[in-house]
Protein backbone atom coordinates (compact mmCIF):
# COMPACT_ATOMS: atom_id res chain seq x y z
CA UNK A 1 0.00 0.00 0.00
CA UNK A 2 1.77 3.35 -0.88
CA UNK A 3 1.16 6.53 0.84
CA UNK A 4 -1.53 9.00 -0.27
CA UNK A 5 -1.34 12.15 -1.19
CA UNK A 6 -4.64 12.87 -0.33
CA UNK A 7 -5.13 15.47 2.66
CA UNK A 8 -6.40 13.97 5.95
CA UNK A 9 -9.91 14.82 5.63
CA UNK A 10 -10.26 13.27 2.16
CA UNK A 11 -8.55 10.24 2.84
CA UNK A 12 -10.50 9.76 5.70
CA UNK A 13 -14.08 9.93 3.83
CA UNK A 14 -14.06 6.25 2.93
CA UNK A 15 -14.02 5.12 5.66
CA UNK A 16 -16.77 7.39 6.86
CA UNK A 17 -18.82 6.46 4.20
CA UNK A 18 -18.16 2.76 5.64
CA UNK A 19 -19.60 3.85 8.81
CA UNK A 20 -22.15 5.63 7.86
CA UNK A 21 -23.03 2.79 6.10
CA UNK A 22 -23.24 1.02 9.57
CA UNK A 23 -25.52 3.23 11.05
CA UNK A 24 -27.89 3.28 8.47
CA UNK A 25 -28.97 -0.22 9.89
CA UNK A 26 -31.03 0.51 12.60
CA UNK A 27 -32.38 3.32 10.66
CA UNK A 28 -33.26 1.31 7.69
CA UNK A 29 -34.65 -1.07 10.19
CA UNK A 30 -36.57 1.13 11.99
CA UNK A 31 -38.26 2.76 9.01
CA UNK A 32 -39.06 -0.87 7.48
CA UNK A 33 -40.35 -2.90 10.54
CA UNK A 34 -43.84 -0.32 10.57
CA UNK A 35 -44.06 -0.64 6.99
CA UNK A 36 -47.09 -1.82 4.94
CA UNK A 37 -46.38 -4.71 3.71
CA UNK A 38 -42.89 -4.17 3.14
CA UNK A 39 -43.72 -1.16 1.39
CA UNK A 40 -41.98 1.63 2.37
CA UNK A 41 -40.68 4.67 0.41
CA UNK A 42 -38.23 5.98 3.43
CA UNK A 43 -37.11 2.68 4.14
CA UNK A 44 -35.92 2.05 0.27
CA UNK A 45 -34.05 6.04 0.04
CA UNK A 46 -32.26 4.86 3.08
CA UNK A 47 -30.95 1.61 1.39
CA UNK A 48 -30.50 3.40 -1.46
CA UNK A 49 -28.29 6.00 -0.21
CA UNK A 50 -26.52 2.91 1.42
CA UNK A 51 -25.96 1.38 -2.02
CA UNK A 52 -24.57 4.53 -3.51
CA UNK A 53 -21.85 5.02 -0.46
CA UNK A 54 -20.92 1.54 -1.37
CA UNK A 55 -19.47 2.60 -4.80
CA UNK A 56 -18.64 5.84 -3.42
CA UNK A 57 -16.50 4.41 -0.97
CA UNK A 58 -14.65 2.18 -2.85
CA UNK A 59 -14.09 4.79 -5.85
CA UNK A 60 -13.12 7.21 -3.34
CA UNK A 61 -10.39 4.83 -1.92
CA UNK A 62 -9.24 3.54 -5.33
CA UNK A 63 -9.10 7.31 -6.94
CA UNK A 64 -7.09 8.97 -3.93
CA UNK A 65 -5.48 5.46 -3.25
CA UNK A 66 -6.10 5.35 0.51
CA UNK A 67 -7.56 1.77 0.91
CA UNK A 68 -6.78 0.78 4.63
CA UNK A 69 -7.65 -2.68 6.42
CA UNK A 70 -10.25 -1.22 8.15
CA UNK A 71 -11.95 -0.45 4.81
CA UNK A 72 -10.99 -4.08 3.52
CA UNK A 73 -13.12 -5.80 6.55
CA UNK A 74 -15.65 -3.09 7.50
CA UNK A 75 -16.62 -2.04 3.43
CA UNK A 76 -17.88 -5.97 3.04
CA UNK A 77 -19.43 -6.07 6.28
CA UNK A 78 -21.78 -3.11 6.03
CA UNK A 79 -22.50 -4.26 2.65
CA UNK A 80 -23.48 -8.09 3.95
CA UNK A 81 -24.98 -6.56 6.87
CA UNK A 82 -27.31 -3.81 5.52
CA UNK A 83 -27.73 -6.61 2.71
CA UNK A 84 -29.24 -9.06 5.12
CA UNK A 85 -31.09 -6.57 7.23
CA UNK A 86 -33.44 -6.38 4.21
CA UNK A 87 -33.60 -9.97 3.66
CA UNK A 88 -34.66 -10.77 7.29
CA UNK A 89 -37.50 -8.23 7.41
CA UNK A 90 -38.73 -8.54 3.99
CA UNK A 91 -38.74 -12.64 4.77
CA UNK A 92 -39.70 -12.78 8.38
CA UNK A 93 -41.73 -9.53 8.74
CA UNK A 94 -42.86 -8.70 5.73
CA UNK A 95 -43.03 -12.29 3.14
CA UNK A 96 -42.29 -10.21 0.31
CA UNK A 97 -39.22 -12.59 -0.28
CA UNK A 98 -39.35 -17.04 0.03
CA UNK A 99 -37.45 -18.51 2.61
CA UNK A 100 -34.93 -19.95 0.08
CA UNK A 101 -33.65 -16.45 -0.34
CA UNK A 102 -32.89 -16.10 3.73
CA UNK A 103 -31.40 -19.47 3.27
CA UNK A 104 -29.14 -18.51 0.66
CA UNK A 105 -27.95 -14.61 2.07
CA UNK A 106 -27.27 -16.36 5.03
CA UNK A 107 -25.41 -19.92 3.34
CA UNK A 108 -23.23 -17.39 1.35
CA UNK A 109 -22.50 -15.03 4.31
CA UNK A 110 -21.55 -18.10 6.59
CA UNK A 111 -19.01 -19.52 4.16
CA UNK A 112 -17.31 -16.17 3.06
CA UNK A 113 -17.14 -15.71 6.77
CA UNK A 114 -15.47 -19.16 7.29
CA UNK A 115 -13.23 -19.17 4.42
CA UNK A 116 -11.86 -15.46 5.30
CA UNK A 117 -11.07 -16.97 8.97
CA UNK A 118 -9.60 -20.00 7.31
CA UNK A 119 -7.88 -18.59 4.50
CA UNK A 120 -6.78 -15.59 6.28
CA UNK A 121 -3.83 -17.04 8.36
CA UNK A 122 -2.25 -18.42 5.74
CA UNK A 123 -1.84 -14.85 4.05
CA UNK A 124 -4.46 -15.51 1.04
CA UNK A 125 -5.85 -11.64 0.65
CA UNK A 126 -9.44 -11.71 -0.22
CA UNK A 127 -9.83 -9.47 -3.35
CA UNK A 128 -13.44 -8.30 -4.46
CA UNK A 129 -14.00 -8.95 -8.02
CA UNK A 130 -16.07 -7.34 -10.58
CA UNK A 131 -18.30 -10.93 -10.49
CA UNK A 132 -18.75 -9.86 -6.65
CA UNK A 133 -19.52 -6.51 -6.77
CA UNK A 134 -21.98 -6.81 -9.65
CA UNK A 135 -23.91 -8.96 -7.38
CA UNK A 136 -23.95 -6.48 -4.66
CA UNK A 137 -25.05 -4.04 -6.97
CA UNK A 138 -27.55 -5.91 -8.49
CA UNK A 139 -28.91 -7.27 -4.89
CA UNK A 140 -29.28 -3.48 -3.72
CA UNK A 141 -30.93 -2.53 -6.66
CA UNK A 142 -33.33 -5.15 -6.75
CA UNK A 143 -34.38 -4.82 -2.56
CA UNK A 144 -35.00 -1.41 -3.01
CA UNK A 145 -36.65 -1.89 -6.14
CA UNK A 146 -38.86 -4.47 -4.02
CA UNK A 147 -38.91 -1.63 -1.29
CA UNK A 148 -40.67 0.46 -4.15
CA UNK A 149 -43.15 -1.57 -5.62
CA UNK A 150 -46.61 -3.09 -4.23
CA UNK A 151 -46.33 -7.00 -2.30
CA UNK A 152 -48.60 -7.71 -5.94
CA UNK A 153 -45.75 -6.65 -7.94
CA UNK A 154 -43.10 -9.69 -8.99
CA UNK A 155 -40.66 -8.42 -11.47
CA UNK A 156 -38.30 -7.28 -8.60
CA UNK A 157 -38.08 -10.19 -7.56
CA UNK A 158 -36.23 -11.60 -10.79
CA UNK A 159 -33.52 -9.03 -10.62
CA UNK A 160 -32.96 -10.26 -6.63
CA UNK A 161 -32.44 -13.74 -8.03
CA UNK A 162 -30.22 -12.62 -10.50
CA UNK A 163 -28.15 -10.98 -8.08
CA UNK A 164 -28.32 -13.67 -5.78
CA UNK A 165 -27.04 -16.06 -8.88
CA UNK A 166 -24.00 -13.89 -9.73
CA UNK A 167 -23.36 -13.40 -5.51
CA UNK A 168 -23.61 -17.66 -5.87
CA UNK A 169 -21.19 -17.35 -8.89
CA UNK A 170 -19.08 -15.03 -7.29
CA UNK A 171 -18.86 -17.19 -4.25
CA UNK A 172 -17.50 -19.92 -6.60
CA UNK A 173 -14.98 -17.88 -8.04
CA UNK A 174 -13.18 -16.75 -4.87
CA UNK A 175 -13.12 -20.47 -3.59
CA UNK A 176 -11.57 -21.64 -7.10
CA UNK A 177 -8.84 -18.61 -6.64
CA UNK A 178 -9.15 -19.58 -2.84
CA UNK A 179 -7.88 -23.08 -3.70
CA UNK A 180 -5.31 -22.51 -6.82
CA UNK A 181 -3.38 -19.82 -4.57
CA UNK A 182 -3.11 -22.52 -1.35
CA UNK A 183 -1.44 -24.90 -3.63
CA UNK A 184 0.81 -22.15 -4.68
Amino acid sequence: MSASAAPAPLAALPNALTLLRLLLIPLFVLLLVPADDGHSVAAALVFAVAGVSDYLDGWLARRLNVQSEFGRVADPLADRLMIDAAVVLLVLVHDRLPWAALAIIFARDILLIAGYRLLMPRGYELNVNFLGKSATWVLYCALFLILLTESSADWPLWIFWFGVGLALAAGGQYLLTALRGSRA
